[in-house]
């Protein structure tokens, strides 16, 4: 087979422990899922059910940051409010379809730290005028996210620790037993909307906190057990 121009190569992420790389397939991002970020966006979180958006996944937006690394990602264009939201993002080795939540586990291959970035002033003026989140969200460089680690190592992530630090200074702190949604909930409620596949990431939320970050300020996220990430804006 032919094709008209040579296909953007796989992504995939680097794995704890071994020379596998962990091919990606979509990103699924959970919107408002720490009360209290939602309470700082202004929502009431007690009556809002689990709601998602997408970003790409390929190697332009979902960036592989290597252990003891700082990696850089540009400045978007158009925005004056870059925002970072710190996030454990869980990694499908199994696909499925309506997913029971005693069983969604099953089908966690492992877990990573990651930066769901936003381009905030514009994801707010598209909410307000009733249309899609893209050009808030769906961004080039977008998505930065650290050394994947297999769940058959670390166990489930119920109750850990997490944290974004900038220029030093930590910004976000809770823990992921403060979820509104949890991890099997999420993949429980987004398997009745799509067919899940291996190689799907999902971010899971971000705690209170968020806010903007300039050129030359760098962000460091980390998650208890997992290895940390360090970002720089330029």
């Amino acid at each position: 087979m032919n094709y008209v121009f040579q296909p953007q190569a796989l992504n995939a992420l680097p794995v704890a422990g071994s020379s596998d790389l962990f091919p990606v397939r979509r990103v699924y991002c959970v919107g408002r899922n720490y009360a209290a970020h939602a309470r700082e966006m202004g929502f009431d979180p007690d009556r809002e059910p689990p709601f998602f958006f997408c970003k790409p996944g390929d190697a332009q937006s979902v960036v592989a940051v290597p252990p003891d690394t700082t990696i850089s990602i540009p400045y978007p264009p158009l925005t004056s409010n870059f925002h970072y939201e710190i996030e454990l993002v869980v990694a499908l080795g199994k696909g499925g379809k309506n997913i029971a939540v005693e069983h969604a586990a099953s089908h966690i291959f492992g877990y990573a730290v990651g930066l769901d970035m936003t381009r905030r002033d514009l994801q707010i003026k598209m909410r307000e005028q009733g249309r899609p989140w893209e050009i808030g969200k769906a961004f080039d460089f977008g998505a930065p996210v650290g050394l994947l680690h297999p769940k058959s190592v670390t166990g489930e992530l119920l109750n850990a620790d997490i944290a974004l630090d900038v220029n030093g200074e930590t910004r976000q702190h809770s823990n992921l037993s403060h979820l509104i949604w949890s991890i099997n909930e999420t993949i429980a409620n987004l398997s009745t909307l799509f067919e899940l596949q291996a190689g799907d990431l999902i971010f899971s939320g971000t705690p209170e906190g968020v806010g903007a970050v300039k050129p030359g300020d760098i962000m460091h996220g980390r998650i208890a057990g997992l290895t940390p990430i360090s970002v720089k804006v330029v």
